[in-house]
């Protein structure tokens, strides 16, 4: 009767979501686009398989999967990979890490009714599926098992927060993740949450994202950029959320008074500020301008990889360097000299802290990270990571680490060190789909 009534709800709702798209798409035409895969349409990509089809929601599920799919790729060389997405970002994010590998095909999953479930699952007939992290739709489930398609709740996490929600419909709830052929929970802690809502088949595989290797090249790139900050401390403030730029300006702009308190006091570093969602760039970048803040565009600075033969096209002498390009986390990161992740000054959950320390940049967080809620705790008890409570205590922390050139080596060693041992979930995860594939 449940998931009736959900049908019944998506019907009502799928009108709302069409137009939705064309809203959206006043920021990002790329919700306008590819409209009929939303709807189990399509003819424009090849039926013939067979296939291994992963979802990834967005931007940060997608390069989650990336070590993933590389081993599908190695590992079953005869099948074709089918990657599916909810964002226009996320779709472009997998088309820059795949967009020249033949085998990689790329589409949107449809809208969560029975009927394009069904047209989806028909059209490509997936030899299996994994869903990423927290993606879990309820006709989509019920329709994998209904058509025979073994599905794995990959890189899961299920946070106490999301659990309570999800508890709430007792019996419903457990049904539908029962319909999972299995779940390769990321911690201890999200498998015993997954266990308590009845389900049997869990197990604890590791944290994905632990697995990507930032690209070399990105690395390289980000030292040049760096060396285009001149003697100028570098503090990026990566993946920031809506309300959370304006709460680190302003203590940016009172860098001085809260600095006094360090024991080494630095001068204001140069501020790398990269938003978390593209279609927020020229909203930001506005916002800085009326801080009184001097401004520069990373767009502006031209193809990184141009730096290698050239340099860069100038200096970086602005007070806030903005990160208004997709794809380039390891370029920022290496570019920095110590950064903030954000989603976690406001409650929002926070966001991925390991891509940082993998490529060797200290991170400090705000107080909400519950949805990386394990990673977060693995990285301060390592001394990779520091914990701040606002963002003038992320100011005070900063200006610490920062004149603390011993402390902030050690930082950067603890973070490589954190990142590599926390690896291999990828060879498990591949251990349990090659289970699931001989059953």
């Amino acid at each position: 009767m449940l998931r009736v009534l959900y049908s019944l709800l998506w019907l009502v709702a799928l009108p709302v979501a069409l137009l939705r798209l064309v809203w959206r798409a006043r920021k990002e035409p790329g919700y306008v686009q590819h409209v009929g895969e939303r709807l189990g349409t399509y003819g424009n990509l090849p039926a013939a398989g067979p296939w291994l089809w992963v979802h990834a929601v967005s931007v940060g599920e997608t390069r989650a999967a990336q070590p993933l799919i590389e081993a599908l790729l190695a590992d079953y060389p005869e099948h074709r990979i089918l990657l599916t997405h909810m964002t226009p970002t996320g779709r472009q994010t997998g088309a820059q890490l795949f967009g020249g590998q033949p085998r990689v095909m790329q589409c949107y999953l449809p809208y969560d009714l029975p009927w394009l479930v069904r047209r989806f699952l028909r059209y490509f007939r997936p030899a299996a599926g994994m869903l990423m992290e927290t993606e879990v739709w309820p006709s989509l489930v019920r329709g994998a098992r209904v058509a025979g398609v073994p599905l794995l709740l990959v890189n899961a996490r299920l946070s106490p927060r999301s659990f309570r929600r999800t508890a709430r419909f007792g019996g419903a709830a457990t049904a539908m993740y029962r319909d999972f052929t299995g779940v390769l929970a990321q911690t201890q802690g999200d498998a015993e949450r997954f266990r308590a809502l009845g389900l049997a088949s869990v197990q604890v595989t590791g944290n994905l994202k632990f697995d990507m290797q930032p690209p070399e090249d990105g690395l390289r790139r980000g030292r040049l950029l760096r060396q285009g900050f001149g003697a100028r401390a570098v503090f990026a403030a990566t993946s920031t959320r809506e309300g959370e730029e304006t709460l680190l300006l302003e203590a940016f702009s009172r860098w001085q008074a809260l600095a006094a308190d360090a024991p080494n006091p630095v001068p204001r570093p140069a501020l790398l500020l990269v938003p978390r969602h593209p279609q927020r760039f020229d909203e930001v970048a506005a916002m800085v301008t009326r801080a009184g803040f001097s401004l520069q565009r990373r767009s502006a600075l031209g193809d990184s990889a141009a730096w290698e033969q050239a340099g860069l096209p100038e200096p970086v002498t602005a007070d806030v360097l903005l990160g208004d390009s997709m794809g380039e986390m390891a370029l920022y990161f290496a570019a920095s000299d110590l950064a903030f992740i954000g989603g976690s000054l406001l409650p929002l959950g926070g966001q991925n802290l390991i891509e940082a320390c993998a490529a060797g940049t200290p991170v400090l967080i705000g107080p909400h990270t519950f949805n990386f809620a394990q990673a977060t705790e693995d990285a301060i008890a390592a001394g990779a990571c520091q914990r701040v409570t606002d963002a003038d205590a992320l100011m005070r922390a900063a200006a610490a680490v920062l004149g603390d050139a011993p402390g902030l080596a050690a930082m950067r060693g603890h973070a490589r060190a954190f990142a590599v041992l926390h690896r291999g979930a990828t060879a498990r995860t591949m251990a349990a789909l090659a289970r699931v594939l001989s059953a």
